[in-house]
C-alpha cells in the first residue's frame, strides 16, 4: 500500500532555491513544505508532490525562491521625510533640518503611518524583517503586529528630552514597559537602541548594559560613522568610541554595530574577538559622505556581516537588492580587490547575517526544516537578468526589488502575484502626500 500523503499548508515549487545554508548552494527544481508558519521539508519537486498533499502549491519554474531579506537597521517612520533634507553632511542633516522636522510632525500618528507605509515597500522588494530605530516603539511593535511583519524594535535612549521621554529614568521606563509587553511575542522583540556614543553619557551607557544583561536583549547602536564622531571622541573622552564602549562592557556580543565607516585593523580584530556583529549600510553613508565601512576586511577577520538601508531621509529607499548590490561592489573598491565580497557572501549578509545580528538566526534568515516560514520568490525570467548563468551573481548583481513576485512571513503571504495582501496601495499614497502638505507647511 502506498502511504498517505502527509496534509500542510503550503508547497512552493521553484526553479530555484538558495538556501544559504549551506553557503553557496543552489538547489535546482525543488520545493519548500510549510506547515503551521514553519519550514517542514526541502526536497525535489518530484518528491515533494509524492509525499505532500498541499492546502496551496505555488509553482514558480523561472524563480529563485530565497529566504526573506532582512534590513539591519532602518529608522521607518522617517520613509514620510523621504526627501527632506537631501545632499547634506551628516551633522547638518541631523541637527538642522531632519531633528527640527521631527520635534514638529513626531507623535503615534506619524510612526504608525510611516511603518505601514515603510512595510508595503520592503514587503514588495522581499524583506520581511527589519531592526528598528526609532521614537515610539510601542507604536512600531503594534504596527508591524498589525501587519504581520516581523521586526525587533529599538527602544530609544538619548541625552536630551523628546516627544517619547522628557528624562533618563522616562526613557528607561518606557522601555521596560514596551519590552514587557512584546515579551515572547513570535513576530516582535525588542533591543535597546542608545542613539550614538555622542548623545548617550556613560552613566545611561552603563545602564543599558546592565539591564540588557539582565534581559537578555542586544543593543543597537550607530558606531564610528564618521570622523567627527572620532575626533570628538577623542577630545570629550580620550578614547575613540569603540575602546570608550569596551570600558563601559557593552563592545560584546549583544551589541548590533551600525555604519563603522572608520575602524583600525584592531578594531576590527576586536569586533571578531567580542563577537560583536556589524551593519552595512553603504548607500546611506555614501549619500552623507560619511566614510566607507571595510566590509572585507571584516569579513575575512570572522566578524558577522548585515546589511541595513538605514532610514529613508538618508538613502532615499528601502530597497535591500539595490543596497546589497551596493555592499559589494563598494566592498570590491575598498579592499582593491575584485574577488572580495562575492555575491553569495553578499546575499548572506542580507540574509543570515542580518539574522544573526539580531538575534533571529535561530528562526530565520535561510531555508531549514524547522524554521520560520519567511520566504521570497524572485521571478528571474525577465529580459534583465538573462540568460540566467549563476543563480547568486545575478541575484546580487543584476536582480532588481520590482522582480519579487510572492513573500510570506511565518507561512502567511503577505504579496501575491505582486499585489500587496491586506494593504491598499493607493490609500497608503494619499496619506503620504497629506503628511508631505503637513511637513511642507513648517517651511523648511
Amino acid at each position: 500500500m502506498p502511504e498517505t500523503p502527509e496534509s500542510i499548508d503550503l508547497l512552493i515549487e521553484a526553479g530555484h532555491v538558495v538556501p544559504i545554508e549551506p553557503h553557496g548552494v543552489v538547489l535546482e527544481q525543488h520545493a519548500v513544505a510549510v506547515h503551521d508558519g514553519a519550514i517542514v521539508a526541502v526536497l525535489p519537486i518530484a518528491q515533494a508532490r509524492a509525499r505532500f498533499r498541499a492546502a496551496e502549491t505555488v509553482s514558480r519554474p523561472d524563480a529563485a525562491l530565497i529566504p526573506g531579506l532582512v534590513n539591519a537597521h532602518t529608522h521607518n517612520p522617517m520613509t514620510l521625510l523621504r526627501g527632506v533634507a537631501d545632499d547634506l553632511p551628516l551633522k547638518m542633516w541631523l541637527q538642522e533640518h531632519i531633528w527640527p522636522v521631527e520635534g514638529a510632525v513626531i507623535g503615534p500618528d506619524f510612526v504608525a503611518d510611516g511603518v505601514t507605509l515603510a512595510i508595503a515597500e520592503m514587503l514588495r522588494g522581499g524583506t520581511t524583517c527589519v531592526n528598528e530605530n526609532y521614537f515610539f516603539p510601542d507604536v512600531q511593535a503594534a504596527t508591524y503586529k498589525r501587519h504581520g511583519f516581523r521586526a525587533r524594535v529599538g527602544l530609544p535612549v538619548i541625552d536630551f528630552p523628546t516627544a517619547w521621554a522628557k528624562s533618563d529614568d522616562e526613557y528607561f521606563d518606557r522601555a521596560g514597559e514596551v519590552h514587557d509587553q512584546w515579551r515572547g511575542d513570535t513576530l516582535i522583540d525588542t533591543a535597546f537602541a542608545p542613539h550614538a556614543p555622542y548623545t548617550v553619557n556613560d552613566a545611561n551607557f552603563e545602564r543599558i548594559r546592565m539591564l540588557a544583561d539582565q534581559l537578555d536583549l542586544p543593543v543597537h547602536l550607530h558606531l564610528h560613522e564618521t570622523a567627527q564622531e572620532v575626533e570628538q571622541s577623542l577630545k570629550d573622552h580620550g578614547q575613540r568610541p569603540i575602546a570608550r564602549l569596551d570600558r563601559l562592557g557593552l563592545f560584546n556580543d549583544r551589541l548590533i554595530a551600525v555604519h563603522m565607516t572608520q575602524l583600525t585593523e584592531a578594531e576590527i580584530h576586536l569586533c571578531r574577538e567580542r563577537g560583536v556583529s556589524v551593519v552595512h549600510c553603504p548607500e546611506s553613508n555614501l549619500k552623507l559622505a560619511s566614510g566607507f565601512c571595510p566590509a572585507c576586511a571584516l569579513e575575512r577577520a570572522g566578524v558577522n556581516l548585515a546589511v541595513g538601508t538605514d532610514g529613508c531621509a538618508s538613502n532615499n529607499d528601502l530597497d535591500m537588492f539595490g543596497e546589497t548590490r551596493t555592499a559589494a561592489i563598494l566592498a570590491k573598491a575598498v579592499a582593491q580587490d575584485a574577488a572580495a565580497f562575492d555575491a553569495a557572501t553578499a546575499l548572506r549578509a542580507a540574509t543570515l547575517g542580518g539574522a544573526k545580528a539580531i538575534g533571529f538566526d535561530d528562526r530565520i534568515g535561510s531555508i531549514e526544516p524547522g524554521k520560520a516560514a519567511d520566504l521570497v520568490l524572485v521571478d528571474l525570467s525577465p529580459l534583465e537578468t538573462q540568460p540566467l548563468h549563476h543563480v547568486h551573481s545575478q541575484l546580487v548583481y543584476a536582480t532588481g526589488r520590482h522582480q519579487v513576485s510572492d513573500v510570506w512571513i511565518a507561512g502567511r503571504a503577505r504579496l501575491r502575484d505582486r499585489v500587496l495582501v491586506d494593504l491598499d496601495p493607493a490609500a497608503l499614497v494619499a496619506n503620504a502626500r497629506q503628511w508631505r502638505d503637513r511637513i511642507a507647511a513648517l517651511g523648511r
